[in-house]
Order: C-alpha cells, then sequence, then structure tokens
C-alpha cells in the first residue's frame, strides 16, 4: 500500500511521526511507501523577508523521512505550493495513493466540533481514504491520543454502498485490529429484509472469523450525535465510516454525517470516500 502523509510540520506532527506504535500500525495493515507532503501558503514568495519556508520545510521533511526509513518504509518528500487540501488531494491522484493520514489536534473545549481547516477540507473532498489522526491540544510537547491506530475500531453504518465500502476496509485494518464495536443508528428511511441486530450480527460473523472480538450496538436519534456518543462510551483507538457518492460541491455546501463524526471524534478517524472515478 502507498500513503500519503500530510505534514505542516508542527510540534502536533512531529508527536504523530515520532511514535512508533503509529508507525508500526501502519506496517501492519501493509503500508509500505509513505510520500511526506508539505504545502507552502500560495500567499508566501521566495523573496519575503524571512520567508525561506520552502527550504525550512525540505529540512523538515528530511528529519521526518529518516525517521520514516529507519522504520522501514520507502519515503519520497514533496514540498508544494498551493492550498494544502487540493495540492495534497492532487498528489494522492498523481501517484495513486492508497490512503491519506493528517493530523489534528483534539477538540478545544470550547468549540468542540472544531478542527483544523485542513482536516476539515480533507474529510470533504478526499479521494482517498482518510485518516485523522487526533494529537493533544495546547501543549508544547503533544502527545497522540490514540496511538494504537486500528486496534479497537468502532464501524458505524446505515448499511448503505458506502457504509459497505468502508466495511471492507477491513480486509486489510484486520490485520492490526483486535476489537470492534458495530453500531446503527435506526431511520425511518431503513429498508431492511430483516432485523439491523441481524444485518450487523452478520458483518460481526465475518470479523469473528478473522479472530477479533465484536459487539453490535443498535441506536434510535440523530445519527452523528448517537454514534459520537458510542464512542465516548467504548473508546475506540479508531472510528471507521463511510462519507457518501456525493459531488464534492454538494458535501461543501451540505456536508454530512461523517464529516460531524471527523469534526466531534475525540479519537482518530478513518473515513472512506467513495471510489476514484478512471
Amino acid at each position: 500500500m502507498r500513503a500519503i502523509y500530510a505534514t505542516d510540520l508542527s510540534a502536533a506532527s512531529e508527536a504523530a511521526i515520532q511514535n512508533e506504535t503509529c508507525l508500526e500500525c501502519l506496517e501492519r495493515i501493509g503500508v509500505e511507501e509513505i510520500h511526506l507532503v508539505t504545502v507552502v501558503p500560495s500567499n508566501v514568495h521566495p523573496g519575503m523577508p524571512g520567508m525561506d519556508l520552502e527550504q525550512r520545510r525540505e529540512r523538515g521533511l528530511g528529519a521526518y523521512q529518516s525517521v520514516m526509513e529507519d522504520a522501514g518504509f520507502d519515503v519520497e518528500t514533496h514540498v508544494v505550493r498551493g492550498t494544502p487540501h487540493r495540492r495534497i488531494n492532487g498528489i494522492a491522484e498523481a501517484v495513486r495513493a492508497d490512503m491519506t493520514i493528517v493530523g489534528s489536534r483534539g477538540q478545544s473545549p470550547l468549540a468542540n466540533r472544531v478542527i483544523g481547516s485542513t482536516a476539515r477540507n480533507l474529510a470533504r473532498t478526499t479521494v482517498v481514504p482518510l485518516l485523522v489522526n487526533r494529537v493533544e491540544r495546547e501543549e508544547d510537547d503533544p502527545d497522540v491520543l490514540r496511538e494504537h491506530l486500528f486496534q479497537r475500531v468502532l464501524y458505524a453504518t446505515d448499511f448503505s454502498e458506502n457504509a459497505d465500502r468502508a466495511f471492507d476496509a477491513f480486509s486489510y485494518l484486520r490485520h492490526a485490529t483486535e476489537e470492534a464495536t458495530l453500531v446503527h443508528v435506526r431511520s425511518p428511511k431503513d429498508d431492511l429484509d430483516v432485523t439491523p441486530e441481524e444485518k450487523l450480527g452478520d458483518l460481526a460473523g465475518t470479523l469473528e472469523q478473522w479472530g477479533i472480538d465484536v459487539e453490535t450496538v443498535v441506536r434510535d436519534g440523530d445519527p452523528a450525535d448517537e454514534i459520537l456518543d458510542v464512542e465516548r462510551s467504548v473508546t475506540p483507538t479508531t472510528t471507521l465510516v463511510g462519507s457518501r457518492g456525493r459531488s464534492r460541491l454538494r458535501r461543501l455546501m451540505l456536508g454530512s454525517v461523517s464529516e460531524e463524526i471527523v469534526a466531534g471524534a475525540a479519537g482518530n478517524v478513518y473515513l472512506v470516500p467513495p471510489p476514484r472515478t478512471a
């Protein structure tokens, strides 16, 4: 597998990259090649006083590259200029990446649904599965909040095609997963041949065949609120969710349950988008 690792070279990014457990999890799910990407804002120019950002970022990426190569990954670095989420998506498409990883500081007590603009925009527009790696807020020396990325997974499903696509990610995540909680929030729009409990039971059976301990939860209420409530109660290392197959413009205008989960989750979130078009 090939991964994009987007970094702004902040202390939060360094905490994620220096965490050996995180890197081990990536190796266990099959990541072999990592493209380290940092984006210089397009309104910053080389001739501006004190603005040697490109050279500084190249040096910073070089240090991260050494850490990842020492961990056994093949690494390429990219210092690019422009709008971060657009350039990150562009590189992901160009190298045919299998996933993108971006760090995001944990929830602010004053605005617990606010995440960094790059993580938020990637959640809306990502072209490949996106891992939002949550890091402590307001720390000079921050740490990742849930370091064993895929050890305990909360999978949220509405039994749609996009949710099924997210479940398929267990085909590789299972190599790092020990426990899973499967949750469905009932809706008047549900059109099921069997009960939600039976549907979740079928999915649980697949994971149990892979040696994963599974529990299932069915809730009623607002989907995002209920899923986030389950996340608080079971404290997974990562929440796995699919995003609906809408146009990028529509998602930018309307948002989605998956975006609310990315914004409001206490731990990591793995967001699986619709497939790329040829």
